[in-house]
């Protein structure tokens, strides 16, 4: 059997191979018995570093040390001033009767573990440990894309993440109205509304740092269409009709007169198509204007249609307080009943109080 029994190496068993291979003991010094070559054994309190920064190992040299060596877990970093490691990060600080100080930048989670410095005097050997901790900020390494779903649908969201210590992991809706969340790395969204569509953030958060990353859900539904509003014109002017529809994806807009569909610049009606809004204008408005419209928007997933009533309002003047109003005609023919007669009334009653005056 070895030294230190079969392949198995502890860092006490390689404190005392290195001993053995390096810290020849002075020709003329006498040889001790194993009981006096054993190491006196320190051990520091641990040191604890954030990965990325640099750590200082240090221990106390005297007058009588005659090798000195700093090891890490399988290896020898430094004996005395000759460097034994081969990573660039690690160098010598100071190297005097009062101390052994090296130095290890760019601090990783390979390089936590025990750290030992063995030093030779001309009595005994003595070592000198500490164990160094690397802490890890959070990192999010495994979160869900952005997701892209029809109305009802159950949505599972993921977010996983490293770091030491091991990080919380949260989820909030951050917009637009952030009534959901979650303390747990799986967001679990059962039949998904609209109104649950945007951003969704996870936090993962330890003692060293935060990690934020965001997933976009959009919620595809058909169009709804607001109740459409009938407009009055006077013949010559201007008018616009306007169809508001909420969808998602956006709806397309189709208009019709009755049964047939109107297309831009048909008759001189134009169309204007905003998003979410659509704009049937009639520049100069004739009497064939005037009559029932239907607006349909539609998407993927469905349709929505309102109807308007583009109707005539006249001016009144002095031709037409002695004429009494025109009738508002439905298309080309029948009358709108009991409001043209009051309204009839009402200026046949003030025609003659004008009458009196004079």
């Amino acid at each position: 059997m070895g030294v230190c029994g079969y392949l198995t190496v502890s860092w006490k068993c390689l404190v005392v191979l290195t001993f053995r291979l390096l810290f020849l003991l002075p020709a003329g010094l006498p040889v001790r018995s194993q009981g006096d070559s054993q190491p006196d054994n320190k051990v520091m309190e641990n040191i604890t570093v954030r990965q990325g920064e640099t750590v200082f190992l240090t221990c106390p040299q005297g007058d009588v040390v005659t090798h000195t060596a700093w090891l890490n877990r399988s290896s020898i970093l430094y004996a005395g001033e000759d460097k034994w490691s081969v990573d660039p990060r690690v160098s010598l600080v100071t190297f005097s009767q009062e101390e052994f100080t090296i130095k290890i930048e760019d601090v990783d989670t390979s390089d936590e573990g025990q750290y030992v410095c063995a030093v030779q005097t001309s009595s005994r050997p003595r070592t000198t440990s500490v164990h160094v901790l690397v802490l890890v900020p959070p990192q999010i390494i495994n979160l869900s894309k952005d997701l892209v779903v029809n109305e009802g649908a159950d949505v599972t969201l993921m977010c996983q993440a490293g770091g030491k210590p091991d990080p919380s992991l949260s989820w909030q809706l951050i917009s637009p109205s952030g009534d959901l969340g979650s303390e747990e790395e799986v967001l679990e969204i059962p039949s998904i509304t609209r109104q649950k569509a945007g951003t969704y953030i996870c936090t993962a958060i330890n003692d060293i740092g935060t990690d934020i990353q965001t997933v976009e859900i959009t919620v595809n539904y058909a169009p709804s269409v607001s109740e459409g509003r009938d407009v009055g014109v006077t013949l010559g002017q201007k008018g616009v009709l306007e169809c508001e529809a909420d969808a998602m994806p956006e709806a397309s807009f189709e208009w019709y007169r009755d049964d047939r569909r109107i297309l831009n610049g048909f008759d001189g009606i134009e169309i204007e198509d905003l998003g979410h809004l659509s704009k049937l204008m009639f520049f100069n408005v004739s009497e064939s204007d005037y009559g029932n419209f239907t607006c349909i928007a539609i998407n993927t997933l469905g349709s929505s249609n309102t109807t308007f009533l583009l109707y005539e309002v006249i001016e009144p003047t002095s031709s037409t307080l002695l004429q009494g109003p025109r009738t508002v005609q439905d298309g080309n023919n029948g009358a709108l009943g009991m409001h043209t007669h009051t309204y009839n009334c009402v200026v046949f009653v003030l025609f003659l109080l004008f009458l009196l005056r004079v």
